[in-house]
């Protein structure tokens, strides 16, 4: 068996130079899971002509949700497509979606980040807004247009937890500091998806599945910037690495010693 547990990374579909089209995922999510998880990342084409849900649950023993920048189409909770609603992947959709179900059946591990986030609601029957900053009383949440790439991932607000619900008890502080790069955000939370967290202006940041056997939790910041380091960040990959663990252990049936 592997030495460290598998982590298949959900990528992104899109096009380089020259025409070409390509299977992506940022270094730093690799990073995350291999430095502040503990675990081994590899990278899944979000195309279901390639994989199956059945074999990447075999193959893995636990996933990350990454974000991207299309969005979850509005069609997979009800509503037409608007211009608010940006770009799709319908293939990522396809992928992602009943993926996360069967792995809230199972129990197998995963981490939602961002547009990870949005798919575990839609997933679980939730609905969408498709542009926070345009509702009453928002802050505008995307990522800054310029700047570097740190000023980008900069703290730019707080996020408070139910008093000990699961992110309170996992980090220590019923509140800390974020930062936030996206414009969709949950309108109604899907079944049995408990919203953990808010920003200041009412916005779900921290969600998990309720009554689920596993690691379910989800974030709408994006914790795998400097995850190794970040006090906030490295709690939550490091727990996630661990019920990636146990899950490896448990289908290899590697006994604990005493």
């Amino acid at each position: 068996m592997p030495t460290r547990p598998i982590i298949g990374i959900i990528g992104n579909n899109q096009s380089l130079s020259e025409g070409f089209n390509a299977h992506v995922s940022a270094h730093l999510t690799s990073e995350a899971v291999a430095q502040a998880a503990g675990c081994m990342p590899i990278v899944i084409p979000s195309d279901p002509r390639l994989v199956s849900t059945r074999e990447l649950l075999d193959l893995c023993d636990g996933f990350l949700l990454t974000g991207g920048r299309p969005n979850v189409h509005p069609e997979e909770y009800g509503e037409d497509a608007t211009p608010a609603h940006g770009t799709f992947d319908r293939q990522r959709d396809a992928v992602t979606l009943p993926l996360i179900r069967a792995c809230v059946e199972r129990g197998q591990p995963f981490f939602g980040i961002c547009r990870g986030f949005q798919e575990v609601n839609v997933a679980m029957g939730g609905t969408l807004w498709p542009e926070i900053r345009e509702l009453p009383g928002r802050m505008n949440h995307r990522m800054p247009p310029d700047g570097t790439t740190e000023e980008k991932f900069a703290l730019r607000h707080a996020v408070r937890f139910t008093e000990g619900g699961p992110f309170h008890r996992l980090l220590g502080n019923v509140e800390v500091m974020t930062n936030t790069l996206h414009g969709q955000g949950i309108k109604t939370a899907g079944a049995r998806v408990v919203v953990d967290g808010h920003a200041p202006d009412g916005t779900p940041e921290a969600i998990f599945i309720n009554g689920a056997p596993g690691f379910t939790l989800s974030v709408q910041w994006h914790p795998e910037w400097q995850a190794a380091v970040d006090p906030v960040s490295r709690p939550l990959f490091s727990a996630f690495g661990d019920a990636a663990r146990a899950w490896s252990d448990a289908r290899h049936g590697v006994r604990k010693s005493a």
